[in-house]
């Protein structure tokens, strides 16, 4: 029965705990029972911690090697022409020298374990794998070119594990036609230009190519790994595909999908459908996902350049938050939902447009938990850079972000440990119900939030074909800076908790809003400093500062007039020796200051203007010599928190202007706005 392509994309990804996968091993299956174990744990920890505890368990470490191996089967390249089966491509028909092997009609069925290589060109067949008693077969393409005008060019239809090797310094190509023919109206495979059911592993130094009309370019319906090789997929739909898992260990992967580029599907079986990347490099162009794993997603390395959806430029307008909650679109205008209702943002961080699966754009996404290792990433997506329904976590890395949406989202514990991260455009640039970073260099210029814990999780609406990233506020969501180096360029809120805020270290860098409804520093809980250095510029309308009963002294200046960007401030005490020499990159009327070197109790002079012949950094100048600044005022840091005007020692409001926060956050009295 002949069958258009149909393709509509069903479904989204399935909210999943359980993380980590098993290999067909009995070793790696003891591996991955353990992996599971702790990865539901710590879900579990996170789930407790967004129902009203404190603190977020962070997850467990986790690594390629600790969920798939690839053994010697899968690296085996050599043959030899005495123990092979040759089959030789001659336009409309094939032959064969060997054994296992019977060509008829232009196809060629291999029906025995065994080797086999294939060379020349097929213009309309198909080389099947129909191998019983789960037999190995190793396919050699030694100059293969195989395309079938309705149906697959590879279709291993039953064996126990399949190799294909590209054997050196060849060059193969597998493509198939536009519509496919099937036995009856109950079937609908193959479906892609390569086609399996059985484990299928790709290995060897040459070149394959595989031009997918109908569907998918490589898809196998149990394990999919490749090991080397050089690859190069057109696809209607996806590229790359394994139902169970997909590992690559190496490799030069091109992907040009109208769907996702990478995919694994299994959203049924305990410990499957993961995506593990060890290396590799990577050129992915999706309409859809780059990298989509329906569970974990594991990357320790490779060069990745993701673009997806036609890249950031074609993300979706959002909606910002207004003052008391209401939804307001980029440009100012009222926002209403299809109903034509205000839309009520009091009990969530952000408002967003609904989508389906089919226009999900993401870069790298995972059903369950991230883990980033290492790698080298450029990613210019439509929707979120890196989005996981569970945690995300990276470890090292680097990465060039443009988005339309998030730079990295989590719909519960966002983590970063080492790395760098650039993001360079950003509605929302790190997002999730809690955040802790512990490591790394991380940048964030974003149109909204520049790092945002949000609470609730965004997992219904992703279930149901939505993405609203709808978080419901909560006490116990918390933002925890015990290290790293972080930079925000925000136009909304630069550092947003609707729960709390904890730093114990790190450096932390804020420039913007510079418009009045929202804060470079804004939470609903406290904000508790002991550690780290924390400088932030922006507008003075809803300033906060960190909590009063703080450990570290922080110090809060409003300016009658809004400064220009560039104009330093200065901070020294009564023995001349600097304390912070600033330059904010945007206007500003607010700054606030806390560091290991302001002590309760000190004599301080804050200057304005000037210039320093320190090394600067992200606005931070380090050493050198400041002059010419104009002083503001004098002061002594008689509390935690020390809130000054032109005038000199002042104190907070209550309320902080538009519904503030706790702890020290207000703005002071007699300050400008």
């Amino acid at each position: 029965m002949k069958k258009n392509k149909f393709r509509e994309m069903l479904g989204v990804l399935l909210i999943c705990s359980v993380v980590l996968s098993a290999c067909s091993t009995s070793s790696q299956a003891a591996t991955t029972t353990s992996a599971v174990t702790t990865s539901a744990t710590t879900a579990a920890a996170a789930a407790s911690s967004q129902s009203g505890e404190t603190t977020a368990a962070a997850p467990a470490s986790v690594a390629v090697s600790d969920v798939v191996t690839f053994d010697e089967a899968d690296k085996a390249v050599d043959w030899s022409a005495e123990t092979s089966t040759a089959i030789k491509l001659n336009g409309t028909s094939a032959a064969v020298t060997g054994s296992g092997a019977k060509a008829s009609g232009g196809s060629v069925t291999i029906s025995a374990a065994g080797t086999y290589v294939l060379s020349g060109t097929l213009s309309d067949g198909q080389v099947v794998v129909d191998v019983p008693d789960d037999g190995d077969v190793h396919l050699v393409l030694n100059g293969a070119d195989i395309h079938d005008n309705d149906s697959a060019g590879i279709y291993i239809k039953e064996a126990g594990n399949v190799v294909i090797t590209l054997q050196e310094g060849t060059e193969n190509t597998i493509s198939d036609g536009e519509t496919y023919v099937f036995a009856d109206a109950a079937t609908d495979e193959p479906s892609a230009a390569i086609f399996s059911k059985a484990d299928l592993t790709i290995n060897g130094t040459g070149k394959l190519t595989v031009v997918a009309s109908y569907n998918d370019g490589i898809t196998s319906k149990d394990d999919l790994k490749i090991v080397s090789g050089t690859i190069d997929i057109t696809a209607a739909d996806d590229g790359i595909v394994g139902k169970d898992m997909v590992a690559i260990e190496e490799g030069t992967v091109t992907i040009k999908a109208l769907g996702d580029g990478i995919k694994s599907t299994n959203d049924t079986d305990e410990g499957r459908g993961f995506i593990a990347i060890a290396g590799g490099t990577f050129t992915i162009e999706a309409g859809n996902d780059g990298i989509q794993a329906e569970t974990a997603l594991i990357v320790d390395g490779g060069t990745f350049k993701l673009v997806t959806g036609g890249g950031s430029v074609n993300g979706e307008v959002k909606q910002e938050e207004g003052p008391g909650g209401m939804g307001m679109q980029r440009g100012g205008m009222n926002a209403t939902s299809a109903a034509g209702t205000s839309t009520d943002a009091a009990a969530s961080a952000t408002t967003e447009t609904t989508e389906t699966d089919s226009t999900s754009a993401k870069g790298l996404k995972a059903g369950g938990d991230m883990t980033v290792n290492g790698g080298t990433f450029t990613v210019d997506s439509a929707d979120d850079a890196l989005h996981s329904n569970s945690n995300v976590t990276v470890t090292g890395g680097e990465m060039e972000i443009a988005t339309g949406d998030d730079g990295i989202h989590a719909d519960a514990l966002t983590t970063i440990a080492g790395g760098s991260i650039n993001i360079t455009k950003s509605y929302e640039g790190i997002e999730g119900a809690n955040i802790t970073i512990s490591g790394g260099e991380t940048h964030v210029v974003a149109s909204d939030d520049g790092i945002n814990v949000a609470g609730g999780s965004d997992e219904t609406s992703e279930a149901a074909g939505g993405r609203a990233d709808q978080f419901s506020a909560s006490s116990s969501n918390l933002l925890t800076i015990s290290g790293g180096y972080v930079t925000v360029d925000a136009a909304g809120d630069g550092l947003d908790s609707n729960g709390s805020i904890t730093m114990t270290g790190g450096t932390v860098i804020v420039n913007g809003p510079t418009g009045n409804g929202n804060g470079s520093l804004d939470y609903d809980g406290s904000f508790d400093i002991s550690g780290g250095t924390l400088v932030a510029a922006g507008s003075s309308g809803m300033l906060q500062a960190t909590a009063d009963d703080s450990s570290q002294a922080t110090i809060a200046m409003t300016f009658s007039q809004a400064q220009q960007a560039g104009t330093l401030v200065h901070l020294q005490d009564s023995d001349g020796n600097t304390i912070m020499t600033f330059a904010p990159s945007k206007n500003y009327q607010a700054v606030v200051i806390s560091s290991p070197e302001l002590a309760q109790g000190g004599s301080y002079t804050l200057y304005t203007g000037g210039s320093s012949t320190g090394s600067n950094t992200d606005g931070m100048y380090i050493d050198g010599t400041y002059t010419g600044g104009t002083k503001v005022t004098d002061f002594e840091a008689s509390s935690s928190v020390t809130w000054l005007n032109e005038s000199g020692v002042t104190t907070a409001s209550s309320g902080g202007g538009f519904g503030g926060g706790g702890g020290g956050g207000g703005r002071p009295q007699g300050g400008g706005r």
